[in-house]
C-alpha cells in the first residue's frame, strides 16, 4: 500500500500546486521558467504514475475487500465512465457546449471515472486510488472555477457540430477502452 500511496503524491501533488500553492507556483515558474517547471512536473508525474502502477499491482495482489458492490452497480459505472469519456474529449475538442458550459470539464470527468470504479468496487486499494482521484478532481474542479471567477474568464460558446463531435469522439474512446483495451491494460474486463 505505502509505494500506491507515494505514487498518488507524487502525482497528484504534481497536479495540485495551483490548487494550495497558486503563488509559489507562479513564483518558481518565474525563478525556473516555463519549461523547466513543465519538465519537472512532468517528471514527478511519470514517476507517481509509475508508482501508482506498481503499488496497485501489488495491492491487487492481497486484496482486502471492504464492502460487495451489488451487481447493477457495473451498469451504473459503465454510464459514469461513458459520461467520464465524454467530458475528456470535451476538454480537447474545440467549440464544444460542454466546455462553454462546464468550463473544466477534464476535472469532472476524472471525478466521474474515480466515482464509477469506487461505486463498483469495495476493495481497500480502490478506494484508496479512485477515492484520492476523487478528491483531488473535485477540489481541481472548484479550485478552477473560483480563479474563473476572480480573472472573469470567459468561455467560447459551443457549436452544435463542436458538440457532435466531442460526443461521438467520447463515446468511441469509451467503446474502445471499455471493450478491449481495459482488459489488455489493466487486466480486467469491465464489459
Amino acid at each position: 500500500m505505502g509505494m500506491l500511496i507515494v505514487g498518488l503524491v507524487l502525482f497528484l501533488g504534481a497536479h495540485s500546486a495551483r490548487i494550495f500553492a497558486g503563488g509559489w507556483r507562479s513564483a518558481m515558474i518565474r525563478r525556473l521558467g516555463a519549461g523547466t517547471w513543465k519538465a519537472a512536473c512532468s517528471l514527478a508525474s511519470l514517476l507517481g504514475l509509475v508508482l501508482i502502477i506498481w503499488g496497485f499491482g501489488l495491492v491487487r495482489q492481497q486484496p482486502v475487500q471492504w464492502w460487495e458492490a451489488p451487481f447493477f452497480m457495473r451498469h451504473v459505472a459503465w454510464l459514469l465512465t461513458a459520461m467520464a469519456f465524454i467530458l475528456l474529449a470535451a476538454a480537447y475538442v474545440p467549440r464544444n457546449a460542454i466546455k462553454a458550459r462546464l468550463h473544466h470539464p477534464m476535472a469532472l470527468g476524472v471525478a466521474f471515472w474515480a466515482t464509477a470504479h469506487l461505486l463498483a468496487n469495495g476493495n481497500r486499494g480502490h478506494v484508496v486510488l479512485f477515492g484520492s482521484f476523487l478528491a483531488w478532481a473535485v477540489l481541481s474542479f472548484l479550485a478552477a472555477r473560483t480563479r474563473d471567477r476572480a480573472a472573469r474568464t470567459l468561455y467560447p460558446a459551443g457549436t452544435a457540430s463542436g458538440t457532435v463531435i466531442t460526443v461521438l469522439a467520447g463515446l468511441a474512446a469509451w467503446a474502445v477502452f471499455a471493450f478491449w483495451a481495459h482488459g489488455l491494460l489493466i487486466g480486467i474486463r469491465p464489459m
